[in-house]
């Protein structure tokens, strides 16, 4: 079956950098797009940036410019490269593939925590 792992969260100070991988296992098919979500304490879970087939990349306002979402040369990873980090970036960040089916996985969740 599919599988997706995160890993690469943690704690980090304001204005660190944390690097968050999702490693894709089982039998997906073709992907369509990749995507990073987070979901802040008492919040709902939000997108946070798209890769799309094309390699196209959209990003919430909020994250623009510090993060980077991308992938490897197989499409059996995905990442998002978080910089400048903020005590807002606070969340539990979920990776998300869809195939051509429109199949979507989700992975279990890494927490990042951003705190002096």
């Amino acid at each position: 079956q599919v599988q997706l792992v995160e890993s690469g969260g943690g704690l980090v100070q304001p204005g660190g950098s944390l690097r968050l991988s999702c490693a894709i296992s089982g039998s997906i098919g073709i992907i369509r797009d990749m995507a990073w979500y987070r979901q802040p304490p008492g919040k709902s879970r939000e997108l946070v940036a798209t890769l799309e087939s094309g390699g196209r990349t959209d990003y919430a306002d909020s994250v623009k410019g510090r993060f980077t979402i991308s992938r490897d040369n197989a499409k059996t990873t995905v990442y998002l490269q978080m910089n400048s980090l903020k005590p807002e970036d606070t969340a539990v960040y979920y990776c998300n593939v869809q195939n051509i089916r429109l199949n979507s996985y989700w992975g279990q969740g890494t927490q990042v925590t951003v705190s002096s």
